[in-house]
C-alpha cells in the first residue's frame, strides 16, 4: 500500500484484518494480489476505484457501495476524487500477504 495513505485498525487476528483505510486525493495504491485472503471494500466517504485484471474491471464506489475482490486477483485501488476518500477493508480467512506487480 502506498505509505501516504493512513489506516486505523478495528480488528485484526492471524487470519482476519478489518481497517479504515483514507487515501489523499488521487492517491493511488500500487497494483498487487493477495494469496489467501480475499477483500471486501466498502466505501465510506468520497470515490473509490476499484481496478481488476484478468479479466480487466473498474468499479467506482461511492459511499454504502462494497466491492468484493478474490484471492489472487491482481488489483489497484485509487482515490477518484479531490477530497480525501475512506473505505472500511475487511481482509481473510487466510493468512496476509501484499505481492506488489507490475500490471
Amino acid at each position: 500500500m502506498n505509505m501516504s495513505s493512513i489506516e486505523r485498525v478495528i480488528l485484526k487476528t492471524s487470519d482476519v484484518s478489518v481497517r479504515i483505510i483514507e487515501f489523499k486525493p488521487h492517491e493511488i495504491a500500487d497494483w498487487h494480489y493477495h494469496t489467501e485472503i480475499t477483500d471486501n471494500m466498502f466505501c465510506l466517504t468520497g470515490k473509490i476505484i476499484i481496478r481488476l485484471k484478468e479479466p480487466d474491471e473498474e468499479f467506482v464506489l461511492s459511499p454504502g457501495q462494497r466491492c468484493e475482490v478474490m484471492r489472487r486477483r491482481v488489483h489497484q485501488v485509487a482515490n477518484a476524487g479531490a477530497d480525501i476518500a475512506r473505505y472500511l477493508l475487511v481482509q481473510g480467512v487466510g493468512n496476509y500477504d501484499f505481492n506488489i506487480v507490475n500490471p
